[in-house]
């Protein structure tokens, strides 16, 4: 069948131009764009504007809290038609069965979901992970046609200093020809010469247009990323002019559901840079034909002859307002399809992930009983990296637990394998006035972790996000007064989009009431905290890390 529409204002990525021409679509490619009048069906488009649809060139779907298919139906009405998700989130949990529950969760949807192997499973050697992934478990999803190479490599340190395992899977998707994926905050100089040596093309994780100049120079790709907690769109948007653009690709990382259904996917963060100043089709180029390339990605990226029909109409430019989806040429608008079946065996492994025993007071304390100076986790306003504070603490009142000065005690306590194993530590920045708050979110082993400002509360956190099988939990005083399950490894859940966006609304409009700062996105925030591979501070089941020294160090700090 022959789709033809007329009269569009074609966005071509190839010249940054608007021209006015006809696209002519057969099946599910484009065969013409000029001037064209018969057709099967004719759409007549005056008006508006046809681009290609939006790749987001980075994402863990598992942060949406989405299953895949769920996923789909919120972001292809938004102009998405493909993701490069990188599924290390699940991985950490399930290990290879959590890649395979991806594959197969993502098949045949209207959201081509392409994967990036799991680099870091675990993410460091201080971390405690449901499964270890070495080179040779990864090398039977290279011959997957949706497998585009290894994902983000956090392990910078392993890097630089020649971690033999790390840079064996480096090598091995080299060695297919595949894309590495950078993630290396910070890193600058001959440190940042070596990583990028070692064949890591790219990095998401640049905070300033300094830093992500010098690595453009140097030959990487930049992925501007604008997700839930990390919004680092308004510092990065000088890179939206030349020569810096024809370099950059935009990406959410991770977004919550909430703010996906309120605010948009890839088309919020085109539709903010134009509000900062910037051109919509530099934006468009970065979120389609320059992710395409950098991925090696030949048939999808441009409204152009032999090109898929992934193509959007947009009744305005500038606010990127999307009024039609076309999936491989066939509208897709409302997103009616029928969702995956998952095998049984993957079903199993993905919801029994929760190995722990039921916690008391006891777990959370700590054996000192005088003043102590303490290393202090330091949460930054919109930033995933966090100070390193030096802070007093009594620990002859309330366990050290200071709520007047913003001192809340933090516990991460591993729960795949019932170790037994728990790091605390103290963070200031969070702003709870009473209760606490658990999850079995925590990047990237999603081991158990908990903030709060009494050790009961906490327990009771822990314990019943533990009955729940994973999820979100807000208490009070002994008392439950909002939750959120996530039964698909302590990750995701089956809900809609909807039904889950609304969960996330009131987990997260209750830690307000129990006093958080309204400035920070307490459980994304709470979620990056036991990553030790962003600086400076964080907390891990084996205790606090000084990222900057790459080593643990002791939760009191030296006179």
């Amino acid at each position: 069948m022959k789709l033809l529409f007329k009269n569009a204002n074609v966005v071509n990525v190839f010249t940054g131009t608007c021209e006015k021409a006809d696209v002519l679509i057969e099946n599910d490619k484009i065969i013409g764009v000029g001037e064209y009048s018969e057709a099967d069906v004719i759409k007549d488009v005056s008006g508006k504007y046809i681009c290609p649809g939006f790749i987001d060139s980075h994402i863990h779907i598992e942060s949406s809290m989405l299953s895949p298919s769920e996923f789909a139906k919120v972001c292809v009405p938004h102009g998405t038609t493909s993701v490069i998700a990188d599924p290390h989130e699940i991985a950490n949990v399930c290990g290879k069965k959590g890649i395979e529950y991806m594959l197969e969760a993502s098949e045949n949807i209207p959201l081509d979901v392409y994967l990036m192997l799991p680099s870091c499973v675990p993410a460091t050697m201080y971390c405690e992970s449901g499964a270890t992934l070495e080179a040779e478990d990864l090398e039977e999803f290279y011959s997957h046609p949706r497998v585009l190479g290894l994902g983000e490599v956090m392990n910078y340190v392993g890097v630089v200093f020649g971690d033999e395992k790390l840079l064996k899977k480096i090598k091995a998707a080299k060695s297919h020809g595949l894309t590495v994926n950078g993630h290396a905050p910070l890193l600058m100089g001959a440190e940042l010469d070596k990583y990028i040596s070692a064949g890591i093309e790219d990095d998401h994780e640049c905070t300033s247009p300094d830093e992500a100049k010098e690595r453009i120079s140097k030959g990487q790709k930049i992925m501007i990323r604008q997700g839930t907690s990390a919004k680092n769109l308004e510092a990065m948007i000088p890179l939206f002019d030349e020569p810096w653009c024809r370099h950059c690709m935009l990406v959410t990382d991770d977004k919550h559901p909430a703010d996906l259904l309120n605010n948009g996917h890839i088309d919020d963060i085109i539709r903010s840079a134009v509000k900062y100043g910037k051109s919509a089709i530099i934006g468009i180029q970065m979120a389609t034909i320059q992710a395409a390339e950098h991925y090696g990605l030949k048939n999808i990226g441009a409204v152009s002859p032999g090109y898929n029909a992934d193509i959007l109409v947009l009744d305005d430019l500038d606010t990127v307002s999307v009024s039609e989806v076309y999936k491989n040429g066939v509208c897709v608008t409302e997103n009616s399809f029928d969702i995956p079946k998952i095998s049984p065996e993957l079903e199993n492994a993905v919801k029994n992930s929760f190995n722990l025993k039921e916690l008391s007071e006891e777990d959370f304390l700590i054996d000192c009983n005088t003043k102590k100076k303490c290393n202090v986790i330091g949460v930054i306003k919109g930033e995933l990296l966090t100070d390193k504070k030096i802070m007093t603490i009594d620990f002859s009142k309330n366990n050290g637990t200071d709520i007047e000065s913003d001192i809340l005690k933090i516990a991460v306590i591993e729960r795949h394998n019932n170790t037994g194993h728990t790091g605390l530590g103290f963070i200031n920045g969070i702003g709870l006035k009473e209760g606490a708050i658990a999850s079995s979110v925590s990047h990237d082993s999603h081991n158990l972790i908990i903030i709060g400002t009494n050790e009961s509360d906490m327990a009771y956190a822990g314990n019943r996000i533990r009955e729940i099988g994973g999820g979100n939990v807000v208490v009070r005083n002994g008392e439950i007064i909002a939750e959120m399950p996530l039964s698909i490894a302590g990750l995701m859940t089956e809900m809609s989009a909807k039904e889950i966006a609304d969960l996330n609304k009131k987990v997260r409009d209750c830690v307000y009431t129990l006093g958080a700062d309204k400035d920070i996105e307490p459980f994304m925030t709470m979620a990056f905290v036991g990553l030790p591979v962003i600086p400076h501070l964080k907390l891990t089941t084996k205790g606090l890390v000084d990222v900057n020294k790459y080593e643990l160090i002791s939760l009191f700090a030296e006179d």
